[in-house]
């Protein structure tokens, strides 16, 4: 039986991602240890891999961290640790395609094509429906978010919860920041007054922060498991409240409970 093109072509004749992928697939048939993977098992090195990359980036000038004194490391130019990091993270998004494709449901041609399209089809203020450019570009961030939103919503029509989306594995702060962002205005915050003033810099929150930490850990609570639990059930109270406004209510549910505008992160930042 003739070879698949993919493991003939030699490796200059193939666009470098092509090239990739028929790696991957060579190395999920004859390497004992890349066989065994799975989605589940390939989970730890997602993470992992996600933290290095932003460990990274970090690094790069003009971040926020980047005047921060960190532990030595050894490590070579931030730039080529970035493209490594880049490529590690790649690497498991082609793994994971790959185990789809021997499955027989998809491939990471799919996958390219699908975002290609929801990117065109999220920002109609820079791309027509054909996929072409537009001739101007006059729109506004705020209308930008706006119609992003609006696009989702038209994407899942059913979707009622103001949550959705938002992964329950983030860490507890990040958990806590993005659910009180999608909170209805109308929920009450669970939040207990500070003894003192409110912290008006970030060095003053981060400050506050460690010292809620410390004292947590002094008294043998878990801030991350304490603060996970506490958002989880803001969400419960939420979808409760929500089920209760909904009898006899006829304003759409999506857009009554649509993030507040300047809450919102740029496009770039909007999760999928």
């Amino acid at each position: 039986m003739a070879e698949p093109e993919s493991r003939r072509a030699p490796a200059g004749s193939q666009h470098p991602l092509d090239r990739l992928v028929a790696v991957v697939a060579q190395l999920r048939e004859h390497c004992p240890w890349m066989a065994q993977l799975t989605h589940s098992s390939l989970v730890e090195y997602l993470v992992e891999e996600c933290y290095e990359l932003v460990d990274v980036l970090d690094e790069l000038p003009g971040a926020p961290a980047a005047d921060i004194p960190a532990a030595e490391t050894g490590a070579g130019d931030t730039i080529t640790e970035l493209r490594g990091e880049l490529g590690d993270v790649l690497m498991q998004v082609v793994l994971h395609a790959q185990l789809q494709r021997e499955q027989g449901h998809f491939g990471l041609d799919d996958v390219v094509i699908s975002l290609t399209e929801k990117m065109i089809r999220r920002n109609p203020h820079v791309f027509a429906a054909d996929g072409s450019l537009r001739d101007s570009f006059d729109a506004t961030t705020d209308s930008i978010v706006e119609t992003w939103h609006r696009v989702k919503r038209a994407e899942e029509p059913l979707r009622e919860d103001p949550f959705h989306g938002i992964p329950r594995q983030l860490p507890a702060l990040a958990l806590a920041a993005k659910t009180l962002r999608r909170a209805p205005a109308s929920l009450p915050q669970p939040a207990t007054p500070l003894p003192g003033p409110a912290p008006q810099t970030e060095a003053e929150l981060g400050d506050l922060l460690l010292t809620l930490v410390q004292q947590s850990t002094a008294a043998g609570l878990d801030p991350e498991l304490a603060l996970r639990s506490a958002v989880l059930r803001l969400q419960a109270r939420s979808r409760s409240l929500q089920a209760e406004d909904m009898i006899g209510a006829s304003a759409d549910v999506s857009t009554r409970l649509e993030p507040t505008p300047s809450l919102t992160p740029p496009p770039g930042q909007i999760n999928p």
